[in-house]
């Protein structure tokens, strides 16, 4: 393997070079071979590709201000955008793996990343997978089972069925129960049935108050018209994906913004919300089956449940 890895590196493989010059016997003072290894987490394809041919950084670097000043536009040419991104994939991907800049830096750079169409098209090149049509057909068939399997919980005793029985409550109430109300209450009661903690995690705020988002790392920003005690919302204002503190998009929908989350984590390399690792981990391994290896026992367990009812 070993000898593998130096005819990648020679030949130029950036996935093999950006872990290169490690601490060794001509170079006692850099950092420990096994720390900092730049690699990819979740079963990413493209994680560190090389520049496109032909291309070198400064004619990348041309290209991103085009983006920069296209997204500015009122009517932006969106197939352009997403032209250059594909083009300028490699470079980004650099920037974002090998230097680790804050959220709100890279999305100075690439505003293009606060919009819905380019966060999936991004999520594309780096697992070849497309996010909302994998997503919402696993996510959708499991729906009913899913509901169910929560309910039953519900009726039993304990914290969590309670908590759980709170969010049945709330969605036993309305008047409208699409597939959208479906959507909203599992998505909130998922990591409740696997005993995470979502205080830090699903935010609220009226249109009047100014959100407290100090300290918040990865959150969902809930924008509601009324004052109500509520911890679920099916009518919301927007709800909004928060990124190191930032607002990075909103959206109407919770399912939809969830997602966006999902392909923003993948989109700027970054780890699962701190407490909610089950929850991301059943998105990305059961539903849409990316690196569907060992889970945890409460993962396995669902999935087994889930999947004697297909």
């Amino acid at each position: 393997m070993g000898n593998y890895r130096n005819k990648m590196r020679q030949a130029g493989c950036q996935e093999v070079i950006v872990n290169d010059g490690k601490r060794s016997r001509s170079n006692p003072h850099n950092e420990p071979p096994h720390s900092n290894i730049k690699r990819p987490k979740r079963a990413e394809v493209n994680f560190l590709p090389n520049l496109p041919q032909g291309e070198d950084p400064s004619s990348l670097e041309h290209l991103r201000q085009t983006i920069f000043e296209e997204v500015k536009k009122t009517e932006m040419d969106l197939s352009l955008i997403k032209k250059m991104m594909q083009t300028t994939f490699a470079l980004r991907r650099q920037t974002i793996v090998r230097t680790c800049p804050p959220v709100n830096e890279l999305m100075d750079l690439w505003p293009a990343l606060k919009m819905e169409s380019e966060v999936y098209a991004e999520f594309q090149r780096i697992t070849n997978q497309n996010l909302p049509n994998t997503f919402y057909a696993a996510f959708d068939r499991h729906l009913p089972r899913l509901m169910a399997i929560f309910r039953e919980k519900a009726s039993k005793t304990g914290k969590t069925a309670e908590a759980l029985a709170d969010i049945f409550k709330i969605h036993d109430e309305q008047e409208l129960h699409d597939i959208n109300t479906r959507r909203t209450t599992v998505i909130h009661a998922l990591p409740v049935y696997l005993q995470e903690d979502t205080s830090g995690f699903f935010r609220t705020c009226t249109e009047e108050s100014e959100p407290e988002l100090g300290g918040v790392a990865v959150a969902l920003l809930t924008v509601t018209s009324d004052n109500g005690t509520s911890q679920v919302h099916y009518q919301p204002v927007t709800i909004s994906v928060v990124i190191e503190n930032d607002i990075v998009v909103s959206l109407p929908r919770l399912a939809d913004a969830f997602l966006v989350m999902f392909g923003l984590i993948y989109a700027l390399h970054l780890s699962y919300p701190k407490g909610l690792t089950n929850t991301f981990e059943f998105t990305q391994k059961v539903l849409l089956g990316l690196e569907d290896g060992k889970l945890s026992p409460k993962l396995q367990t669902l999935k087994n449940d889930l999947m004697m009812h297909l």
